[in-house]
């Protein structure tokens, strides 16, 4: 089936925001998840995190008792929701991250996240900004446990209407 030209004007559901549309202070919360033992699982066997106290549920000789994820689990389930939603299509690129971790994630929590724009540094090449935005991770009734700042490059507006 040919692609009719007059669907190429038509809004496309699920594009994140380009940095025009973005202010310093704006802020915005993520989804939630729950994270699994299949998430655990997944995640230390494809990474090559196995850790006895992520992969030996009878470990009792950690810090942690219970079934505790890897921060970068944590992380990366708080970038999926960010990637799906705000930045889908407009991010350009991941220029720095430093991060903070408050407290653990065990398998059964449920995670979120607030983010915040707390830079936006439009750059002189193709209308794009370098935005930077602090996140705050959180687990059930809104335990701290991540606090990281993310520094991307965003499309902008006319970059996105060329394409």
């Amino acid at each position: 089936m040919k692609t009719n030209p007059e669907d190429l004007a038509l809004p496309q559901l699920g594009r994140g925001y380009v940095w025009q549309d973005l202010a310093v202070g704006q802020r915005f919360r993520t989804f939630r998840r729950t994270v699994t033992e299949t998430d655990l699982v997944n995640f230390t066997g494809v990474t090559g995190m196995l850790e006895a106290i992520f992969i030996d549920a009878t470990f009792e000789e950690g810090a942690i008792r219970g079934r505790p994820v890897p921060a970068a689990l944590t992380y990366c389930l708080i970038e999926g929701f960010i990637l799906q939603t705000m930045i889908q299509g407009t991010g350009l690129a991941l220029l720095q991250l430093t991060q903070q971790i408050h407290g653990p994630v065990m398998v059964g929590d449920t995670v979120g996240a607030t983010v915040e724009v707390t830079a936006i540094k439009p750059t002189s090449k193709s209308g794009r900004a370098v935005v930077t935005s602090r996140i705050d991770a959180f687990k059930n009734a809104g335990l701290h446990v991540m606090t990281y700042s993310a520094v991307r490059l965003l499309a902008g507006r006319s970059a996105i209407s060329s394409a």
